[in-house]
């Protein structure tokens, strides 16, 4: 799951449906424009959250009826050295 980073409790959440350290793929209600950079809190269970900056690279609109009305690819552009290892910790832990 990822939020907008913050602590804003209203923030809309998406979806992860594939995360790797190079990218997650998301659902979400937002219509995001392909180049948009996007500021992510990468929610990990029982841990903070990840922070980074990740880049749309490619986006489709999706059938009505499915969970969300986008599929979304993000590639993370920026993120401290510390919160990829703790990404890769999790990673590992998910095989």
């Amino acid at each position: 799951m990822s939020r907008p980073a913050g602590n804003d409790l209203l923030h809309h959440k998406r979806n992860a449906q594939d995360i790797s350290l190079g990218g997650m793929r998301v659902y979400s209600d937002e219509d995001f424009r392909v180049g948009s950079r996007l500021d992510l809190d990468v929610l990990i269970t029982d841990e903070a959250p990840v922070r980074c900056w990740a880049t749309v690279v490619w986006r489709t609109e999706l059938a009505s009826g499915a969970p969300a009305r986008f599929d979304v690819g993000l590639r993370f552009t920026a993120m401290a050295v510390s919160y990829i290892q703790r990404l890769a910790g999790v990673l590992v832990r998910a095989r």
